[in-house]
């Protein structure tokens, strides 16, 4: 399986993005999809996942202005980013899991900044 990010960017502070995660093979619909990101000099840390159900949870520092989603029919599960803030900048990385799989897409870059 392979992941493949997309969607990172430059905004300002307030503004929003999107990003894409698409991944190959066909367990995709069977797995949970997350999404985390890592800041300089700090640990990565989870921002959100959503289950294979359709089920969600958010670390609390994006509650109410990130959302978590997912299209089993293209692969692809989506971070929408909204009143983005500089904490927020980062590099984030895809994840999914399933029994024993465990991949990584290879990061997308999250600027915010005036």
């Amino acid at each position: 399986v392979q992941l493949q990010a997309s969607g990172g960017g430059l905004v300002q502070p307030g503004g929003s993005l999107r990003l894409s995660c698409a991944a190959s093979g066909a367990i995709f619909s069977a797995t949970t999809a997350s999404w985390y990101r890592q800041a300089p000099g700090k640990q990565r840390e989870l921002v959100g996942r959503i289950s294979s159900g359709g089920s969600t949870d958010y670390a609390d520092s994006v509650k109410g202005r990130f959302t978590i989603s997912r299209d089993n029919a293209k692969n692809t599960v989506f971070l929408q980013m909204n009143s983005l803030q500089p904490e927020d900048a980062a590099v984030y990385y895809c994840n999914i899991k399933f029994l024993r799989l465990d991949a990584w897409g290879q990061g997308t870059l999250v600027t915010v900044s005036s």
